[in-house]
């Protein structure tokens, strides 16, 4: 486990050397988090307690999402980018070869990532958009504490997407079009536009079962304090869940796709 330690402080050390970048992210997410803030105030003033949010409620949801979409990777350009090239050129045979779990790997770098980015692009927004309008922050420690939790579990979701996505260039030979279609979907899907509680009828109901909720939408209401002890526990177990069925699947299809490199190079 310690060179996946290792591998997780380089993921974060590698973001971190990047800081124009970084602060041009938290440029760009500040923006943003203003035009959906008051985006916002004018669609909950005309419809007060709008999908069970009051307003405080709601403008810390338009803040989240900006403080997360880096976090856990919302709208896509994570590692899944490098990952596809590897495959594309044929490098992901040397990585194959190499004595370490390629999924872990790759977990353990999409860890350090997000550490960074929560750290990095996440905090700056909040404290802005909480100068500027009324959030319904956390009185509790614990609420902090189990936000984290929800947090960590939305991030290895995300990165069992990914992985999943990254891995279709192995018969595509190009998964920009799978990664677009992961971009589309985790935008519309995770309640970075809206949040999910105001899809209408079966479709709130599918959304809010899809491994894209984990993203934003449940990290966001426990923030909000909308889950606590079983209710809590709940969504950590669809959390991990989710995180447990798409790392399987991923494995299977990185098994698969060993096979095929062993034949094709012998």
């Amino acid at each position: 486990m310690r060179v996946y330690a290792v591998v997780a402080a380089g993921g974060f050390r590698r973001y971190a050397t990047y800081r124009i970048e970084t602060v041009a992210g938290v440029f760009t997410n500040t923006v943003f988090g203003f035009i959906l803030a008051y985006t916002y105030t004018a669609l909950w003033d005309e419809r007060p307690r709008l999908g069970g949010y009051d307003m405080p409620q709601a403008l810390t949801f338009a803040w989240l999402g900006q403080a997360l979409l880096m976090t856990c990777v919302m709208m896509g350009g994570g590692f899944e980018d490098e990952l596809i090239e590897r495959i594309r050129t044929g490098d992901i045979a040397v990585d194959l070869y190499r004595p370490v779990d390629l999924q872990m790997w790759w977990l353990a770098g999409d860890l350090g990532r997000a550490g960074f980015h929560l750290l990095g692009r996440g905090i700056v927004p909040m404290v802005l958009g909480g100068f500027a309008f009324d959030l319904a922050l956390p009185s509790e420690a614990g609420t902090w504490l189990a936000f984290l939790v929800a947090v960590a579990l939305g991030v290895v979701v995300s990165f069992a997407i990914r992985y999943l996505v990254a891995l279709s260039a192995f018969w595509l030979m190009d998964g920009a079009g799978a990664a677009q279609i992961a971009f589309l979907a985790g935008l519309f899907f995770s309640g970075m536009l809206l949040p999910l509680t105001l899809f209408p009828g079966l479709l709130g109901e599918v959304a809010r079962l899809l491994p894209w909720s984990a993203l934003l939408q449940v990290p966001a209401d426990v923030f909000l304090g909308k889950y606590t002890g079983w209710g809590l526990v709940r969504v950590y177990v669809f959390q991990a869940s989710w995180a447990a069925v798409l790392l399987l699947a991923g494995r299977m299809v990185q098994s698969v796709a060993t096979r095929r490199v062993v034949v094709q190079g012998g």
